[in-house]
């Protein structure tokens, strides 16, 4: 599980770095994803992590080119991890049919169904094997300091992975943020289809696991620290693929109150970059407060 340097580019006085490798959560596919390591980052000054997990049809660049975070990490002296949104090269029959189901639509779990199950473990993959391959590496990242954050597809992902880790007492992330995130899936055409193709069970086995609405509703009060923005010129907010409200009421219903979990209604923003790199700053900062802390 080598890392091989594709590219680096300086940025903000620190470096955004692609690698590739092969995963093994992955099936032995190649990998690539996108590292930004500020300039403070050291041997000697090992530097928190926080990963973003982009949406439907993107790859690991999305965020990196376009979400205007590099700038505020580099400021808090954050590193930034970029993964891929799925596999890619499985040659499984259908993957690239549809934009929201297979490649680029991986969806952050970990597959169940035998037609799947072989590649696409994104779950494994983001919170296991990237942590692993970055720290074998000798890359001067401090894993004991990790957040997470997303967008859409991304969004479901970040909350669900923050959401269950608080729920097995792992706490592998100190907080979680998301921009328009599908937080509701269970209940919505994109996460159904999802949750029906890749899960052996379909959308009662993704209930327990996949879902950010259901999860925060068995938390128990235990404390979280949860930022989610969306726009209300938003198409896909209105055409009920986001659910944001269902999770606000979850949270307020389980007792958290506004510091705890704050959801934000953003006036006239649309789903695309230019509403969240309108935020990105915003969210980076939001995460440094748990990751210097």
């Amino acid at each position: 599980m080598s890392l091989e340097k594709v590219s680096s580019n300086k940025a903000f006085d620190g470096h955004l770095i692609k690698y590739k490798f092969k995963s093994a959560a992955l099936g032995g596919l190649d990998a690539n994803f996108n590292l930004f390591l500020p300039a403070k980052a050291s041997e000697q000054n090992k530097v928190p992590l926080l990963t973003y997990l982009a949406g439907l049809s993107c790859t690991e660049d999305n965020g990196a080119q376009k979400g205007h975070f590099l700038g505020a990490a580099s400021k808090e002296g954050i590193a930034l991890l970029f993964p891929d949104t799925s596999p890619r090269g499985a040659g499984i029959e259908g993957e690239t049919d549809n934009w929201d189901f297979g490649v680029a639509a991986g969806f952050y779990l970990n597959a169940t169904h035998p037609k799947w199950s072989k590649h696409y473990n994104m779950l494994t993959h983001v919170t296991l094997e990237l942590p692993q391959v970055i720290e074998a590496a000798g890359l001067p990242i401090d894993f004991s300091r990790q957040s997470i954050f997303g967008h859409s597809m991304g969004g479901h992902g970040a909350l669900t992975l923050y959401l269950n880790s608080v729920l097995k007492g792992v706490k592998q992330y100190r907080s979680v943020s998301a921009f328009a995130p599908i937080s509701n899936p269970v209940n919505c055409p994109w996460g159904q289809k999802a949750f029906t193709g890749y899960l052996q069970g379909g959308i009662e086995e993704a209930r327990d696991k996949y879902d950010a609405t259901e999860l925060i509703k068995k938390l128990g009060k235990e404390p979280v620290h949860i930022l989610v923005d969306y726009g209300t010129a938003d198409n896909f907010y209105k055409q009920g693929q986001l659910l944001p409200e269902n999770f606000l009421k979850a949270a307020r219903d389980a007792g958290y109150d506004e510091v705890q979990v704050r959801v934000r209604a953003q006036e006239g923003y649309d789903h695309s970059y230019y509403f969240i790199s309108t935020f990105g700053d915003d969210h980076v900062h939001f995460h440094a407060n748990f990751l210097k802390a």
